[in-house]
């Protein structure tokens, strides 16, 4: 795209195997975003096998891609009621198996596996306590909180209060939407304060 013409020191080729191209104004659909969030900490693994498996597919109509799994191959399964594994399996074999990351690296920081409520304790509830602190810093109708690592009023209301400004279900409890919203605003207003 001539990003290396433009001073820039890399290129970005917009191919699926490499990178993904931002386009000014392209949104994604809500219900992918969501499906990502929900699966983004799943990986395929084999017995006896140490690192995740790679699972590689092609469209499997304008591209033939023999013995791997495809998109349409895949559709066509789900259609007759295959679930997720079992399309896996169906081209993989039966000792294939979906697991869950406890923890990913790159991130502000993992979701903590439940949904933090009233009563919740610990070192997750103090982390995310200091996220909204800081978020209330940019935003104003936030109310800010004792970041003392216990789930208490405070904390649900301020919770309430940013599911609502961020469009989120008012629910007051931190489930795995709100946790990486929380997270994608924190990095968001932190950057913004290093800049200025």
């Amino acid at each position: 795209m001539g990003y290396r013409n433009k001073g820039y020191n890399f290129t970005i080729t917009s191919s699926t195997a490499f990178d993904q191209k931002w386009s000014y104004g392209r949104n994604i659909f809500s219900n992918i975003s969501l499906i990502v969030d929900e699966m983004f900490q799943n990986f395929l693994s084999r017995p006896n096998v140490r690192q995740p498996i790679l699972t590689q597919y092609c469209d499997g109509q304008r591209v033939s891609c023999p013995n791997w799994m495809t998109q349409w191959g895949s559709k066509y399964l789900a259609d007759q009621g295959y679930s997720t594994i079992e399309i896996l399996r169906y081209y993989y074999g039966s000792n294939m198996y979906i697991n869950t990351a406890e923890e990913i690296s790159g991130i502000p920081s993992s979701w903590p596996g439940v949904v933090l409520t009233i009563g919740s304790s610990g070192s997750k509830v103090r982390q995310m306590q200091e996220q909204l602190n800081r978020i209330a810093r940019a935003y104003p109708a936030m109310p800010t909180i004792t970041a003392d690592g216990i789930y208490g009023p405070q904390t649900q209301a301020a919770v309430e209060k940013f599911q609502s400004i961020f469009g989120l279900p008012v629910t007051g409890d931190v489930d795995f939407r709100t946790w990486y919203k929380i997270s994608e605003i924190y990095v968001g207003v932190s950057r913004i304060a290093e800049l200025v």
